[in-house]
C-alpha cells in the first residue's frame, strides 16, 4: 500500500518503520526535518515537506502527534493532510486526543468521501519498537477491515471498539486504570521501604499473586533505582488525564482517583519533572 505517516516521535518513528519493513511504500513527514532524515536513513522511503505533500499519493494517511491542536494543524491546516487527500483515502489517527475532535474530523473527511479511524495505542515506546502495541479503534466496520492488516504490522491486539470516538474513549479507560495502578505501586514500594522490607523481594512475591500488574512487573526495579527515563512522560500523562476528566464531566460522573493522581503529576511538573516517566510518582512521595 502507499501510505503517509505524519509524526515521527517516540511512537511514530518505529510504527512507520514497521510499515516500511513489511513492504509498504511509506512517505513520512515530521515537523523537525532531521528526524525524518534519520528515519529515511534507517528505513528508506521518502519524506515530504508538508503533511499535504505526504498525503498526496497515499491510500492511507497515519498521524501520531501530541494533542488536539497538533492534530487539527496537521490535518486541517493550510498545508494539512486534507489538502492532499483524495476521495477514498483513509486517515488513521494514533494520537491520544479528545473523542470530540475525532468525531469532528470524521465528519469533515466524510464530506470529501474520505474516512477516519481513531486508533490510539497502548504499550509504550517499547511496544512500538517490538511491534506489540494494543490498538483500540473507532471506525465503521468496512473501514476498519481495510486498515486492520496495516495495523497488524505493529499491533499484537487490534480491536474495533465501535464507531468513531470509541477508540479514544477506550484509551481514556486505559489511562484511568494506569494512573491508579502506578500510584498504588508507588505507595506500595514506599511503604515497603519505610517498613524495613526488602522491596525487591516484596515485589517478587506479590508479583506472583493478585497484586501483579504490567506496571509492577516492568517498572518496580527502575522505580527502586530512582530512574525515571523509561517510559511515557508526565507531561503527556497530564494531558491525557485532562482529557479523561473533561469527558467524565461531560458524562456527569466523578473520577476521584484519576483527579487525585492528576494533581500528583501536576506536583511533579512543579518539581521540573515533566519529562520524567509516569512511574516518578514514587519520587514525589519521597520528596513530600
Amino acid at each position: 500500500m502507499k501510505v503517509a505517516f505524519i509524526g515521527l516521535g517516540n511512537m511514530g518513528f518505529p510504527m512507520a518503520g514497521h510499515l516500511a519493513t513489511q513492504g509498504h511504500d511509506v512517505t513520512v513527514y515530521n515537523r523537525t526535518a532531521a528526524k525524518a532524515d534519520l528515519w529515511l536513513r534507517q528505513y528508506g522511503g521518502r519524506k515530504a515537506s508538508t503533511p499535504a505533500e505526504a498525503a498526496a499519493h497515499a491510500d492511507f494517511v497515519f498521524t501520531c502527534v501530541g494533542n488536539d491542536d497538533d492534530l487539527s494543524q496537521v490535518v486541517l491546516g493550510e498545508t494539512g493532510a486534507i489538502q492532499g487527500m483524495r476521495p477514498g483515502t483513509v486517515l488513521v489517527d494514533h494520537s491520544t486526543v479528545s473523542a470530540t475532535l475525532s468525531r469532528d474530523l470524521a465528519n469533515i473527511l466524510a464530506g470529501g468521501d474520505m474516512a477516519f479511524v481513531d486508533a490510539p495505542v497502548s504499550g509504550g515506546q517499547q511496544g512500538a519498537q517490538r511491534g506489540q502495541l494494543s490498538i483500540m479503534c473507532g471506525a465503521e466496520e468496512v473501514v476498519f477491515r481495510q486498515v486492520e492488516p496495516l495495523l497488524a504490522c505493529y499491533g499484537k491486539t487490534v480491536v474495533r471498539m465501535g464507531d468513531v470516538g470509541s477508540g479514544q474513549l477506550t484509551k481514556m479507560v486505559n489511562q484511568i486504570c494506569v494512573a491508579g495502578l502506578i500510584e498504588a505501586l508507588a505507595e506500595g514500594l514506599y511503604f515497603a521501604e519505610k517498613a524495613g522490607l526488602d522491596a525487591t523481594k516484596a515485589m517478587q512475591v506479590i508479583g506472583q499473586g493478585a497484586a501483579s500488574s504490567w506496571q509492577l512487573v516492568n517498572r518496580h526495579a527502575t522505580m527502586l533505582a530512582d530512574e525515571y527515563d523509561h517510559g511515557f512522560a508526565v507531561d503527556w500523562m497530564r494531558k491525557d488525564l485532562d482529557i479523561c476528566l473533561e469527558e467524565a464531566a461531560e458524562l456527569g460522573i466523578n473520577l476521584p482517583v484519576t483527579a487525585q493522581v492528576s494533581d500528583f503529576y501536576r506536583e511533579i511538573q512543579a518539581m521540573n519533572g515533566g519529562r520524567w516517566d509516569t512511574s516518578s510518582l514514587l519520587r514525589r512521595l519521597k520528596q513530600t
